[in-house]
């Protein structure tokens, strides 16, 4: 059975959203660095902590991972400073 949607692995970065960890203060080291992107074909990589391990046991009702997800974590701050370059709905 094919699922709704797929990530596709040949969709290239196309901009970052918001500001870089490194002008949030969030980290001192480019090489390390929690990340949001969106993709050439819309879709949206975010780079962070993968914390899959740490909550995967409890998730909310109705919240799952398949078994090639993970649960990442970002700074917050990371998100609201995307919030201008996200489209509203």
């Amino acid at each position: 059975m094919a699922r709704a949607w797929e990530a596709d692995p040949s969709a290239q970065f196309d901009r970052r959203l918001g500001k870089s960890a490194r002008e949030l203060g969030r980290s001192d080291d480019d090489n390390e660095c929690p990340d949001i992107w969106m993709l050439d074909n819309g879709d949206v990589a975010v780079i962070g902590r993968d914390m899959t391990p740490s909550y995967a046991s409890r998730l909310p009702d109705g919240v799952a991972l398949s078994s090639d997800e993970g649960l990442i974590v970002l700074p917050g701050n990371m998100l609201i400073a995307a919030k201008a370059d996200i489209p509203d709905a």
